[in-house]
């Protein structure tokens, strides 16, 4: 890989990750400017949740580069230090409360105890959360968990922020504060990589949306572009029209292979 742009929050080229006989993700280039939201779809099986987590560093590519905040994947504590990710599950330990969760977080992060305190209750009281800080997570509603999860994930306001399903279990209120809270931090200059079904979501905040399919990357652009590449697309065409025609396009060859 050349040089990395200072443009680029994330780039990949090549990106492949295989197991065994299996080729989860498949060549998959990549190059997401900082300061903007990349919607990632696809069915499921379609490779999204390894392609983060090759990103992440938490599996190693079988083949192909990448380069997160301009740091290669394979430099691990470079990468970590400078993103934030929320998986499916969040990683939470049940015996803790929530405030003892995020302020173990804060100490791995190195925030200082005056800054991570205000940063802590600024996002619980945020999230509908505060009156519930000391209760044990083992407690908590899976949208308890999720806020947690999220609020853990952006903490350190790290440069490029992996979210995967960010709105799973949230009413409708507490996901529309996830999607401001989206919207602000690439405002503010920081990337957001995220992955999720709910498709209006995406077409709510994404500046750009990739469509992954059997591993590989089958279509990209702005939303509006890409509603209007849909074949006989109409006024008020939307992403779910283009999420349906290229999975449906591309079904048959990839059930050939």
């Amino acid at each position: 890989m050349s040089a990395p742009s200072l443009a680029l929050a994330i780039e990949a080229n090549g990106l492949t990750k295989r197991f065994g006989t299996t080729t989860a993700v498949d060549g998959v280039d990549l190059a997401v400017e900082r300061g903007t939201v990349y919607g990632f779809l696809g069915p499921n099986g379609a490779g999204k949740t390894t392609t983060m987590r090759v990103l992440t560093t938490l599996t190693r590519p079988t083949s192909g580069e990448a380069l997160i905040a301009g740091n290669p994947v394979s430099d691990r504590d470079a990468v970590r230090s400078s993103i934030g990710y929320l998986p499916e599950e969040p990683p939470l330990f049940d015996e803790l409360s929530g405030l003892e969760q995020l302020e173990y977080f804060a100490r791995l992060r190195d925030i200082p105890a005056k800054e991570a305190s205000r940063r802590i209750d600024a996002w619980l009281e945020r999230f509908g959360l505060a009156t519930d800080a000391g209760k044990r997570i083992e407690d908590y509603s899976k949208g308890m968990r999720q806020k947690v999860g999220l609020i853990q994930a952006l903490l350190h306001e790290p440069d490029v922020v992996f979210l995967d399903e960010p709105t799973s279990g949230l009413d409708p209120r507490a996901a529309r504060t996830v999607m401001d809270a989206i919207a602000e931090m690439a405002a503010e200059g920081h990337t957001v990589f995220l992955s999720t079904h709910i498709l209006p979501v995406v077409e709510e905040l994404a500046d750009t949306v990739g469509v992954l399919y059997d591993g590989r990357l089958v279509t990209e652009g702005a939303p509006d572009e890409l509603t209007r590449q849909v074949e006989g697309a109409e006024a008020g065409s939307t992403l779910e029209d283009v999420f349906l025609a290229v999975t449906t396009d591309h079904a048959a060859p990839a059930e050939q292979r």
